[in-house]
C-alpha cells in the first residue's frame, strides 16, 4: 500500500504593513495603535513617546511606515523626521494639529521628507474619527515605497535658482500643475526657476485645508511670482499663481479673452478635493492649445484622465519621470494611459515650459 502524501503546508499570506506609532499622547498612541491593528493587513510593531525611543525602535523592529507627531518632547518631529531620511529612509506620515503653527510645521515636515501630511483634531479623544483614513494612507504608502527627497535648490527666499530667463513674449496662456505626495517640494522648484512673467499659473496639490494657504505663501517667498490661495473669481495672468483650496476644487473658466478660476464644493473625484483631474479637465476646456499640463509626483492615478483631456484638445503635457520623483504614481498612469508628450528630471521641467510657451506665443 502506498504510503499517504504528506501533508502541504500552508502557503503563508500576504505579509502584513509593519507600523511605528509615534506621539506624546498616550490617548493617541493607542488610539491609532488600536484603530491601525484592527486592519488584518496591519501589524503595529510599536509606539513611542518620543524620538529618542522611536530611534531605537526604528532600528530594531524595521517598521515599513512611521506614523510622527510633530511636537514632542526631547526632539521635535522635524528635526527627528530630517534624522530618519538621511540615516535610514521610511515612508513618514505626519499627524499634525490644524493650527496656524501647525501649518507652518506641516510645510516643513513635507519638505523634509515626509509623504503625507494628516490633520489631528484638536482634541485627542477625537483622534478615532481618523483612523479609518490613516489605515488607508498607512497601505497606500507602504505598497508605494518612497524615496527620500530631492535636495532643495541652493538660493535665498525669494531668489531664483540659477539665470531664469524672461519670455521675450506673453500671452494668454496658462500653465497647470498637479501633484501630490513629494508634490510640494517639486512645485518649489518649477516655480523657483521661472522668470516674474511667466504664464499663468493653476496649481492643485493634494493637501487639508489651511495647509494649502501656508504652501501658497512658502511658494511667493521662494519665487519671483505673485503665488496665493486661489479665491474665486481670481484672474489667472502671467507673473500669478494660484493654488486650490484644500477642501475645494479649482476650476479654470474663460471670459471673454479673460481667464478666472472657480473655487467650489462638490464630491471628491478619485478620493480627492481638490482633485487634479478636475482641474485638468477644467483646462482643457476652457484653455485647449493655450495651455501647458504637467503631472507631478504622487500616488495614486488623480490627473491622469485629465491630462489627456488636455492633450486631446491640443495642450502640451509634460510628466515628471520615475528617478526624480518621491512617489511615481499618478505621472506613470498618465504615461500608461498616453496622457504625456514628454517625460522629464524635475530640474528639466521649467526650461521646457518656457520654451513651449515661447512657442505657443508665435504661434
Amino acid at each position: 500500500m502506498a504510503a499517504p502524501p504528506a501533508p502541504t503546508a500552508p502557503r503563508p499570506g500576504p505579509r502584513r504593513v509593519r507600523v511605528l506609532v509615534v506621539d506624546d499622547s498616550a490617548v493617541v498612541r493607542n488610539v491609532f495603535s488600536s484603530g491601525l491593528a484592527r486592519d488584518p493587513g496591519i501589524e503595529v510593531v510599536g509606539t513611542a513617546p518620543d524620538p529618542f525611543v522611536a530611534r531605537d525602535l526604528l532600528l530594531e523592529k524595521e517598521p515599513d511606515v512611521i506614523t510622527l507627531d510633530l511636537e514632542m518632547p526631547r526632539m521635535d518631529g522635524i528635526t527627528f523626521l530630517r534624522k530618519i531620511m538621511r540615516y535610514r529612509p521610511t515612508p513618514v506620515i505626519v499627524v499634525s494639529s490644524l493650527t496656524q503653527a501647525g501649518g507652518e510645521l506641516a510645510m516643513e515636515a513635507l519638505a523634509a521628507g515626509a509623504v503625507e501630511v494628516m490633520c489631528k483634531p484638536g482634541a485627542a479623544y477625537s483622534v478615532g474619527d481618523m483612523t479609518t483614513d490613516l489605515v488607508e494612507k498607512v497601505k497606500e504608502v507602504a505598497a508605494t515605497g518612497v524615496r527620500a527627497p530631492a535636495d532643495r535648490p541652493a538660493h535665498p527666499p525669494g531668489q531664483a535658482a540659477g539665470p531664469a530667463p524672461a519670455l521675450s513674449r506673453t500671452t494668454n496662456q496658462i500653465l497647470a500643475l498637479g501633484a501630490s505626495t513629494g508634490g510640494t517640494v517639486a512645485v518649489e522648484r518649477i516655480l523657483a526657476s521661472l522668470p516674474p512673467n511667466a504664464p499663468g499659473l493653476v496649481i492643485t496639490q493634494h493637501m487639508p485645508e489651511l495647509f494649502t494657504r501656508f504652501f501658497a505663501n512658502r511658494l511667493k517667498s521662494m519665487s519671483r511670482l505673485d503665488a496665493r490661495e486661489a479665491v474665486d473669481g481670481d484672474s489667472v495672468v502671467p507673473g500669478v499663481a494660484l493654488v486650490a483650496p484644500g477642501n475645494k476644487h479649482m476650476l479654470l473658466r474663460r471670459s471673454g479673452a479673460r481667464y478666472l478660476v472657480e473655487v467650489k464644493d462638490g464630491p471628491r473625484v478619485n478620493r480627492h478635493r481638490p482633485s487634479v483631474d478636475v482641474m485638468f479637465r477644467s483646462v482643457a476646456r476652457s484653455a485647449g492649445k493655450n495651455a501647458i499640463g504637467v503631472i507631478l509626483t504622487g500616488m495614486g492615478g488623480d490627473g491622469a484622465q485629465g491630462l489627456l483631456a488636455m492633450r486631446e484638445a491640443g495642450a502640451r503635457t509634460l510628466a515628471q519621470d520615475e528617478d526624480s520623483c518621491v512617489v511615481f504614481g499618478m505621472p506613470k498612469v498618465a504615461i500608461d494611459c498616453g496622457a504625456v508628450e514628454q517625460v522629464l528630471p524635475l530640474d528639466l521641467i521649467s526650461a521646457e515650459v518656457l520654451r513651449l510657451a515661447e512657442a505657443q506665443a508665435r504661434g
